[in-house]
């Protein structure tokens, strides 16, 4: 069984448990954020390209997101697409994330929870860079997450979060019609974002 199987196959065993209780309501989100990533750099390519800054490439870039998921009093589980991309020193470089997630939630009184949890998935790595052959790549993603949650309404509520991944995504840098000039590894990802989520 494949690694995507197990994945799959694990978030549904978890989303009929946590269906099966009565108070659990389905919720959607949009978040917007920020992303910082490690890139670890082939000898190769720092000879090639004269040791270029590659954890610049996405630094603080914005990051665009959306969830789907069920919770209850408890905590939650849901499932999360983001992107983002970012360029420099003529490295060009797009991440996308597709997570799942489950968080537990600690109450402070009234309407305020903090939240805690972890995440696993797959992550897409691309390389798009000017004078190089495009080249992309889906490895694993697993981490986990922290943040402060605020019921706005009954319906609607608001979040501060951070999320930290490890992944081993890589993608080759070739020039176009010409050789190989080594490989960029992502080996790790921090999000600081904001988040709207609709309980329906």
């Amino acid at each position: 069984m494949t690694t995507f199987k197990k994945l799959l196959l694990a978030f549904t065993m978890l989303g009929a448990s946590v269906a099966a209780h009565a108070d659990t309501t389905n919720f959607a989100g949009l978040s917007f954020g920020q992303t910082s990533d490690k890139v670890k750099k082939s000898s190769a390519l720092n000879d090639n390209l004269n040791h270029p800054n590659a954890d610049g490439v996405i630094g603080k870039d914005n990051t665009w997101g959306v969830r789907l998921g069920q919770q209850d009093s408890k905590g939650r589980y849901y499932a999360t697409y983001d992107n983002v991309s970012g360029s420099h020193n003529g490295i060009k470089l797009r991440q996308e994330n597709l997570l799942g997630s489950y968080d537990l939630f600690y109450p402070l009184g009234g309407s305020t929870k903090l939240f805690g949890g972890a995440t696993a998935g797959l992550t897409k790595l691309t390389q798009d860079s000017p004078g190089f052959s495009r080249d992309s790549d889906i490895g694993y993603a697993i981490g986990g997450q922290v943040g402060v949650l605020q019921q706005v309404s009954q319906n609607t509520s608001v979040e501060l979060g951070y999320r930290y991944l490890r992944s081993n995504a890589s993608t080759e840098m070739s020039e176009r019609g010409g050789s190989k000039q080594g490989s960029l590894d992502l080996t790790s990802s921090a999000q600081t974002y904001l988040s709207a989520n609709y309980a329906f």
